[in-house]
C-alpha cells in the first residue's frame, strides 16, 4: 500500500470514528439503562460458565462415590442458574429494545425535521427515492447497534477472556491445546470483516439506487403508460434489481462460508480437546468432569468469536448508514433566518425588487437587474415565453431561494431581515399542479392546522364555491382523498386549494397558471372563486392565457430575464411591442 492510499485510509478510518462518537451522543441521555443492560450481560456471562462447572463437579462427586443427593443438588443449582439466566436475558433484551426504539425514534424525528428545514434548491437536486431511504432503511439500520450489537459485542469479548481464564487454571497445558487454532481464526476473521465490508457497502448502494428509481418511476407511471414504455422501463427495473440482486447474495455468500469454516474449526479444536483431554484422564492428569467442562468451553468459546466478526460487519453496516444519514443533516438550509430578525405587526403586502438578479446556478441569470413596485391590494400579471423568469419572480417573494445581487423588499423591508415563517405566512400560493395529501377534504384545507377550526374550513370551501362538489360526496368534509387527489379532477382540486389558501387568510396571493388545464365544467366556479379570492389582497398572477389576465392593474411583460414592458392590457397593445405580439398569436 503506498503512502497516499494508507493516508487515504487513514482519513476514512478517522471519519469512522468520528461518525460513531457522534452515534453514541444519542445513547447518553438512556446512560442508566444501558449500564443495567451491562450488569445483567455480565450476570447472565457468569451464569453460562457456571453451569458447566456445575455438572463438571457433579460428575466428579459422583465418580468418588457421590450420593444422589448431590446430584439432584447440582440439578437444582442448575435449573436456578437457568431460570435467574432467562429472567436475566428478559430484562436485558426488554431494556436495550426499548433505549433501541427511543434512540431510532429521535433520530429519525430530528432527520424529518432537519429535512423540512432545507432549501427547495435540495430538492430540485436530490432524488426523492435517496431522501427516503436515508428515512426509513439507514435509520432503521442503526436500531440494531443500538439494541443488540454494543451490548452484545462487550458481552462475547467478556466471554471468551472468562473461558480462556477457567480453561487456563483448570488446565494450562490441555487450554494450549484448545488456543493452537486461534492464529487461523483470527486471519479468517480479519479477512471476512474486509470482505463484508466491501460487499456489504455495495447492497446499500444498490438498495439506494433501486429505491430511487422506483420513487421516480411510480410518480411518473402516468407518463410511462402514455408513451407505452412499459417494457423498457421493466427492463431498467431488472437490470437494477439483478444488481441488487448479485449484491445482496455476494454478502450471503460470504456468511455462508464464513460460518461453516469457523464450525469446522471449533470442530477440529474439539476433537484435539478429546483427544489429548483423553489421554489425560487414562493417565490420571485430570478428571472426567474436568473434560466435560474443557469440552462444554470449547464448544462455547468459538460462538462468540464468529458472533464477534459478525457483530463487527453489523456495527460497520450501521455506521456507513449513519454517515450517510449525517451527511443529510450536516447539509446547510441556502435558507436561513436572520438571528434577530424583524417582525412587522401585520404584512400590508408592498412588494418592491429593486436592481434583482438572480441564478440557481453560478452566474447563469434568471433574472437580470429586476425592478418593479406592487402596491397593497394591486393585481400585477407576468407574462412571457417559457424560461423568461416569470415563476423564478414568485419564489423569490417567499423567499424560497436568495437572490445574489440587489434588494426585494416587503412593506419597505428587506426579506433577509424578517422571519421566514412570518413572510410565508402572508403569502398564500396556487398552483398550476396542486398537491393533495393522503386523508381527506377537511384535513387537506387546513393542512392539519389547530388554529382553523371546521367552521372555517366549511366557510373558506364555501366562499370559493368548493361546496359544491364537496355536498356531493359521500362524506362532505370527512371524505377520504388519495395521495395527489387522483379521485378528483383537475378544478375540484384547484377549488381545493383555493379554499385551502383563504382558511390561511394571506395578505399577499401568489398564482402561477392558476387557472391552466381547468375543465369547463368547474371553469366558471374557478374565475368566480378567482375574484373573491383577490379581493382586498396584493395579488401576483403569472399566466400563459392573457385573457385570465386582462382585468389586472398592471401587466409585465419579460424576456430573457428582464421585463421589457409594463403596463395595463390596452397600454400594452397600444405600445405594439412583444405583448401585442403575444396577444395576436393566441388569437390565432
Amino acid at each position: 500500500m503506498d503512502a497516499a492510499t494508507q493516508k487515504e485510509e487513514q482519513g476514512r478510518q478517522n471519519a469512522r470514528i468520528g461518525v460513531f462518537r457522534r452515534l453514541i451522543r444519542y445513547a447518553v441521555p438512556y446512560w442508566h439503562w444501558f449500564l443495567l443492560a451491562i450488569i445483567l450481560m455480565l450476570m447472565i456471562t457468569a451464569m453460562e460458565l457456571y453451569r458447566p462447572a456445575i455438572i463438571g463437579n457433579a460428575i466428579d462427586t459422583f465418580e468418588v462415590g457421590g450420593s444422589y443427593d448431590v446430584i439432584q443438588q447440582a440439578a437444582l443449582v442448575y435449573f436456578l442458574v437457568l431460570i435467574g439466566g432467562f429472567v436475566c436475558n428478559f430484562l436485558q433484551t426488554w431494556i436495550l429494545q426499548l433505549m433501541g426504539q427511543n434512540i431510532i425514534y429521535n433520530i429519525r424525528q430530528e432527520v424529518f425535521e432537519h429535512i423540512h428545514k432545507l432549501s427547495l434548491r435540495f430538492f430540485d437536486i436530490t432524488p426523492v427515492g435517496r431522501i427516503v431511504t436515508r428515512v426509513t432503511n439507514d435509520v432503521e439500520a442503526l436500531n440494531d447497534m443500538f439494541a443488540n450489537i454494543l451490548v452484545r459485542l462487550f458481552k462475547n469479548l467478556v466471554k471468551i477472556v472468562g473461558i480462556a481464564v477457567v480453561m487456563l487454571r483448570l488446565d494450562a497445558h490441555i487450554a494450549m491445546y484448545a488456543f493452537v487454532l486461534l492464529p487461523f481464526i483470527v486471519a479468517l476473521t480479519v479477512l471476512f470483516k474486509t470482505i463484508s465490508k466491501a460487499t456489504y457497502r455495495l447492497a446499500r448502494t444498490k438498495l439506494t439506487a433501486i429505491n430511487t428509481y422506483l420513487s421516480e418511476h411510480l410518480s411518473g407511471m402516468k407518463l410511462i403508460q402514455i408513451f407505452a414504455r412499459e417494457r423498457e422501463k421493466n427492463a431498467e427495473f431488472v437490470k437494477k434489481s439483478r444488481e441488487l440482486y448479485r449484491a445482496n447474495y455476494r454478502e450471503m455468500l460470504v456468511f455462508a462460508i464464513f460460518r461453516p469454516s469457523i464450525y469446522m474449526l471449533s470442530i477440529l479444536a474439539l476433537v484435539i480437546i478429546i483427544t489429548a483431554g483423553g489421554r489425560q484422564v487414562l493417565n490420571g492428569a485430570i478428571s472426567v468432569g474436568t473434560l466435560y467442562i474443557f469440552i462444554n468451553y470449547i464448544s462455547s468459546f468459538f460462538e462468540p468469536i464468529q458472533d464477534i466478526a459478525e457483530q463487527f460487519s453489523t456495527l460497520q453496516s450501521a455506521i456507513a448508514s449513519a454517515e450517510k444519514i449525517f451527511t443529510l443533516l450536516d447539509e446547510k438550509p441556502m435558507i436561513e433566518n436572520p438571528e434577530h430578525p424583524k417582525e412587522l405587526p401585520a404584512i400590508k403586502g408592498r412588494i418592491e425588487f429593486r436592481h434583482v438578479w438572480f441564478a440557481y446556478q453560478e452566474e447563469d441569470w434568471i433574472l437580470k437587474d429586476v425592478s418593479f413596485t406592487i402596491e397593497p391590494g394591486q393585481k400585477v400579471a407576468f407574462v412571457g415565453a417559457t424560461g423568461a423568469g416569470k415563476s423564478s419572480i414568485l419564489n423569490l417573494i417567499g423567499r424560497y431561494y436568495d437572490i445574489q445581487k440587489g434588494q426585494i423588499l416587503i412593506d419597505g423591508v428587506d426579506i433577509k431581515e424578517l422571519n421566514t415563517d412570518q413572510l410565508r405566512g402572508a403569502i398564500g400560493q396556487v398552483q398550476q399542479d396542486v398537491f393533495i395529501f393522503t386523508g381527506d377534504i377537511k384535513s387537506n384545507i387546513r393542512l392539519r392546522s389547530e388554529t382553523i377550526t371546521d367552521e372555517q374550513v366549511v366557510a373558506a370551501a364555501r366562499y370559493v364555491n368548493a361546496d359544491h362538489f364537496i355536498e356531493q360526496l359521500n362524506r362532505t368534509y370527512e371524505e377520504a382523498v388519495t395521495e395527489r387527489g387522483s379521485t378528483l379532477s383537475a378544478g375540484q382540486r384547484q377549488l381545493l386549494s383555493f379554499a385551502r389558501t383563504l382558511a390561511y387568510d394571506p395578505a399577499i396571493l401568489v398564482m402561477d397558471e392558476a387557472t391552466a388545464n381547468i375543465d369547463t365544467e368547474t371553469e366558471q366556479l374557478i374565475q368566480e372563486a378567482l375574484e373573491k379570492l383577490m379581493r382586498g389582497r396584493t395579488t401576483i398572477m403569472v399566466a400563459h392565457r392573457l385573457s385570465t389576465i386582462q382585468h389586472a392593474d398592471k401587466i409585465m411583460v419579460m424576456h430573457k430575464g428582464e421585463i421589457r414592458e409594463s403596463g395595463t392590457h390596452q397600454e400594452l397593445l397600444a405600445m405594439n411591442g412583444i405583448y401585442k405580439k403575444l396577444y395576436e398569436l393566441q388569437l390565432d
